[in-house]
């Protein structure tokens, strides 16, 4: 059970909450890869996913995270749901909570509005990214996959490559990293790191051959060009020659360095494709395989916080 009722960021997720994720997700890593059936720890059990906007890796593993653990689980199409009609977010939330849901996912557009969702139900929520605020489950995935290859989470060199401004990615991994005693580094053009980010703890710089000096772990973010409304780089092609990562700026890194995505990736943009496909060097298969794990996890957690029919769930 975790200490807290929603998950929804890591600031507010002390230590000992992300290490116990941590732990019952590398028993399910364990079970999947035996081909052993997942426990039911959420059989007759509600869990609605809502997605505000587009996801694969995410919706899909929570899903069958939910699905493993045999809940009864919705996906809610936003697309052609009532918020199209007019709907409020806080109507939605109120005829949501009216069916008694006992866990719910949502992914949504602008920051805070999970949050927002969370104060008006009754069911613990789930915070699937929300606007450039947090993405925690994806943060715990990291982690997870960090340790299992690293061998620790602690006292490593983390540099954190690209699209820093417009990554929520990116803010849970400081956060999560940070609490556990991690050095960290921040690599992008000035124009995609925000103003103010040392505050939390972080290293920043603008060159790659500085900045994955003796890196144990390098982490690559997709250049998101939906959220951008202006010049913030000169062009794809300058953008991967000075901050694409290739053998040559790996060779910066410690021998066993392990390269991370968390997808999608724009090949021949933020990463070589080659150097992505290694599987010597690049665990970001792994961290899609961990992302199941990592959310069967909280799922579980956070429904054995409630008690049986507080939400949908059997008395």
């Amino acid at each position: 059970m975790l200490s807290v009722r929603h998950l929804l960021g890591i600031e507010s997720l002390p230590p000992d909450d992300i290490l116990a994720i941590l732990d019952l997700a590398e028993r399910h890593v364990e079970l999947g890869r035996r081909g052993a059936p997942a426990p039911g720890g959420l059989e007759g059990r509600s869990l609605v996913t809502m997605f505000f906007e587009p996801s694969t890796r995410t919706r899909a593993s929570f899903e069958l995270a939910g699905q493993r653990l045999g809940a009864h689980v919705l996906n809610m199409s936003m697309t052609s749901s009532s918020l199209k009609k007019g709907e409020s977010l806080i109507d939605t939330a109120l005829t949501l909570n009216a069916m008694r849901p006992d866990l719910l996912v949502v992914r949504h557009p602008a920051s805070g509005a999970v949050n927002l969702l969370a104060q008006k139900v009754d069911c613990a929520v789930i915070n699937a990214g929300d606007g450039r605020h947090e993405h925690p489950t994806q943060a715990l995935l990291d982690a997870l996959t960090i340790r299992r290859r690293k061998g620790r989470l602690q006292r490593l060199t983390v540099a954190i490559c690209g699209d820093i401004a417009h990554s929520r990615v990116a803010r849970s991994n400081i956060l999560l990293l940070g609490k556990l005693d991690n050095r960290i580094r921040l690599v992008g053009p000035r124009t995609l790191i925000p103003a103010g980010i040392e505050t939390l703890g972080v290293e920043v710089t603008d060159d790659m051959a500085r900045g994955l000096e003796d890196a144990d772990v390098v982490m690559m973010l997709r250049l998101q060009r939906e959220r951008m409304d202006g010049g913030f780089i000169p062009s794809e092609r300058e953008y991967y020659h000075r901050f694409g990562l290739d053998a040559a700026k790996l060779a910066r890194a410690r021998p066993d360095a392990i390269v991370m995505h968390p997808g999608p990736m724009n090949r021949g943009v933020e990463i070589d494709g080659t150097l992505a496909d290694d599987i010597n060097r690049s665990v970001i298969q792994e961290q899609v395989e961990m992302g199941v794990a990592v959310r069967m996890a909280v799922l579980e957690l956070l429904a054995r916080g409630r008690s049986r029919g507080a939400g949908g769930g059997d008395d």
